[in-house]
Parts: structure tokens; C-alpha cells; sequence
């Protein structure tokens, strides 16, 4: 999409951008035509379907727009981890030996 980023370094991805706010504004749509269409459901179908339809739509903007950010932290965290676990993995042979 255009109009959101889609690259970040690591640093970018964790302050608080347009996207972010955005993605907030799209969840709780999705959120609350999600639990009208529950109900519209039972009293009108057909109305319950197209909220339905609207609320999927919405969560989808919502994935597509803050999913670049989490993939971008979450592979930095992985990094960080692994250099962790290796850093501790010597510090326990150490020990050992």
C-alpha cells in the first residue's frame, strides 16, 4: 500500500508513527462492527453479513498496516535472543570446564 510504509529499521519500527495510529483506528472499527454483526446476525442476516464482510475488511487494513512494524521487531528480538542464548551458552561451558 502507498499511503503506509512498508520498511523500517529496527529503531524506526519501535517509536510511535501515523501507522501505528492508524492501525489503532482500524482495530477498533473492525472490533465494534464485529460485535454488531454478532448480534445483526440473529435479528437481521443480511445486514449481519455485510458488517461482517465490513469488519473483515477493516482487520485486514489493520494486519497490513501494522504487520511490516512486528516483523521488523520481532526479527530484531530474535537476533538479540540468539545472541543471548550464545553469550550464556559460553558462560555455562566455563563453568563446566
Amino acid at each position: 500500500m502507498g499511503f503506509f510504509r512498508t520498511r523500517w529499521t529496527p529503531h524506526e519500527a519501535d517509536e510511535w508513527t501515523r501507522e501505528d495510529y492508524w492501525a489503532v483506528v482500524f482495530s477498533s472499527i473492525s472490533y465494534v462492527l464485529m460485535t454488531v454483526c454478532i448480534a445483526l446476525l440473529f435479528v437481521k442476516p443480511l445486514w449481519g453479513v455485510l458488517s461482517t464482510i465490513g469488519a473483515a475488511g477493516f482487520a485486514w487494513l489493520m494486519y497490513r498496516v501494522i504487520d511490516p512494524k512486528l516483523r521488523t521487531l520481532s526479527e530484531e528480538y530474535e537476533t538479540k535472543q540468539k545472541e543471548y542464548l550464545h553469550r550464556l551458552d559460553k558462560v555455562m561451558k566455563w563453568e563446566e570446564e
